[in-house]
């Protein structure tokens, strides 16, 4: 029996490139479908706009979207004239799922990141704002470190207002890193997708942000599908592989959240449509939820909230395994069964070299940073030709990483 080839003897230093600095985009373009696309197919590689991404699709082409929308993550806590302390929200503690956190009008506990942590010398840290129900005051108790992360309890003493509202106030949008600069205001607009929805993410579905209303009505004139699903995309996304192997790399955990509508439609048109994941959180979220279906057809569903490790796919036997087909409907079948109107769960899934995906056939993908585990699932994808690739968009001007172009790769036959 063949298994598929393990990734965890990979050597990241095999998957770098040279970015030059002005080849990241600061900002975004005017026009969201003004950007560049990149169209692999069979080998070929042309450069496209992104305007003309309908006839560049198969002709029954399944788009799969992932709706998250980026939170007010980072908030800044003034401790002296020239120091704060950034607690960046994470995801929420105690089992709660964002949607309940942020609607919540009292206290609860998030796991954050915190910058200058050891300048953070009292008990609570606090800051005044203001809206439409009047002043408050915006508390950060630290209750316990969580490795690497901190359990911190946010409280604000006008009841009037969710969560949501006060982090819209007290918390600044998490652009990336790379960009080297302070979130303006098109950001608010920009880093979100146009059917951003479910608030969770502290990055962009980048993928997604090329798309207008415009051609997403298009697509559909067009009798394409469009399917929407949730993964929050966590800061572990911009975490580098530190380690020489993969084997030594622990992939961050995201939540994913897919409704039984979804899941129905996944389940008939998979085997008769190409199945197209916009963004890499997209392609993730199709390929853990097949894997978690085939772990509840071998020990029987569960309707508690699934957790999928990063090596667990790798254990399978190929040819052992269900089509994407039967486990979607297995999943959608549980689902019903036990009057489960929404699935939830984490993965800590890594797409690597020697990955087979069972779900997706098309990749719509933004550049990626040298050795990253995003570069690392475009790789799986299309094998050594991600060089090819790369470097035809170096040369040919095309934008790179979360404001840049896009791709459009299929898959290798």
């Amino acid at each position: 029996m063949q298994e598929m080839k393990h990734p965890k003897d990979l050597s990241i230093s095999d998957y770098l490139y040279h970015l030059p600095e002005d080849r990241i985009a600061k900002y975004p373009l005017v026009n969201r479908e003004s950007s560049a696309l990149l169209v692999r197919k069979e080998n070929s590689i042309e450069k496209k706009l992104f305007a003309s991404l309908n006839e560049c699709l198969p002709e029954n082409a399944c788009l799969v979207f992932n709706n998250s929308k980026v939170i007010h993550a980072r908030i800044l806590f003034k401790v002296s004239e020239h120091i704060s302390v950034e607690c960046f929200c994470l995801e929420p503690a105690d089992g709660i799922a964002p949607a309940e956190a942020f609607s919540l009008q009292e206290s609860h506990r998030w796991l954050c990141m915190i910058g200058f942590a050891r300048k953070w010398k009292t008990d609570l840290l606090s800051k005044e704002f203001t809206g439409v129900h009047g002043n408050s005051t915006f508390s950060a108790r630290k209750i316990s470190n969580e490795g690497r992360d901190f359990l911190i309890e946010f409280s604000w003493d006008n009841k009037n207002y969710s969560f949501a509202e006060v982090l819209e106030k007290v918390g600044d949008l998490p652009i990336p890193p790379y960009l080297n600069r302070k979130a303006e205001a098109e950001d608010e607009v920009r880093y979100n997708t146009v059917y951003a929805g479910a608030d969770g993410s502290v990055a962009a579905p980048t993928a997604g942000l090329h798309f207008t209303d415009f051609m997403l009505q298009k697509l559909k004139e067009d009798k394409k599908e469009l399917l929407y699903l949730t993964l929050h995309v966590g800061a572990g996304t911009f975490l580098p592989v530190k380690s020489n192997t993969m084997e030594g790399h622990a992939m961050h955990a995201e939540r994913i959240e897919v409704n039984l509508e979804t899941i129905q439609h996944l389940a008939a048109v998979l085997g008769q449509r190409s199945v197209v994941a916009v963004g890499t959180t997209s392609a993730r979220s199709l390929e853990s939820l097949y894997w978690m279906g085939c772990r509840w057809m071998k020990e029987g569903g569960s309707a508690d909230v699934f957790m999928l490790q990063q090596w667990e796919p790798y254990e399978y036997k190929v040819e052992e395994l269900p089509s994407a087909a039967e486990v979607f409907k297995y999943i959608a079948n549980f689902m019903i069964d036990h009057q489960m109107d929404l699935l939830s769960g984490y993965t800590r899934l890594i797409i690597a070299p020697g990955y087979s995906f069972r779900v997706l056939d098309v990749l719509m993908t933004n550049f990626h940073q040298p050795g990253s585990t995003l570069l690392l699932l475009v790789a799986a994808l299309v094998g050594d030709d991600w060089k090819n690739i790369y470097n035809f968009a170096l040369e040919n001007e095309f934008r790179f990483l979360s404001f840049g172009d896009a791709s459009l790769l299929f898959k290798n036959q």
